[in-house]
């Protein structure tokens, strides 16, 4: 007695053999996309412009011209958004900058927020 031999039909058939009583749903499920948080910059009164304009373009890949643009407004306005990023690139986002800036002794603070 062979414990591991199939009792009916042989794999190949048990693969093809189709129930004539089921059916498939129609239509396909739609998944959501994943929530998106923004990156934002705080200012603060002893982050050097140049370093802030210096994370944009390292982080964030911005040109020279779009990294002084929000370096300004994270002056001027207190804040300023780097990106939008699903959560976990947020977040991964979030702690190079903060673990970078405190590497060089800056006390810059990047927050993500669910947008």
């Amino acid at each position: 007695m062979n414990a591991c031999r199939p009792t009916e039909g042989t794999t190949e058939e048990m693969a093809t053999r189709h129930r004539e009583d089921t059916l498939l749903a129609p239509g396909r499920s739609k998944l959501a996309p994943p929530p998106m948080f923004k990156v934002v910059l705080l200012n603060d009164d002893y982050t050097p412009m140049d370093f802030v304009v210096h994370i944009l373009q390292h982080f964030f890949g911005k040109t020279q011209e779009q990294a002084t643009q929000i370096m300004l407004r994270v002056h001027n306005e207190g804040r300023g958004v780097c990106g939008l990023y699903p959560a976990d690139i947020a977040a991964t986002k979030v702690a190079q900058v903060t673990g970078y800036a405190r590497q060089h002794q800056h006390p810059l603070q990047c927050v993500m927020e669910e947008n």
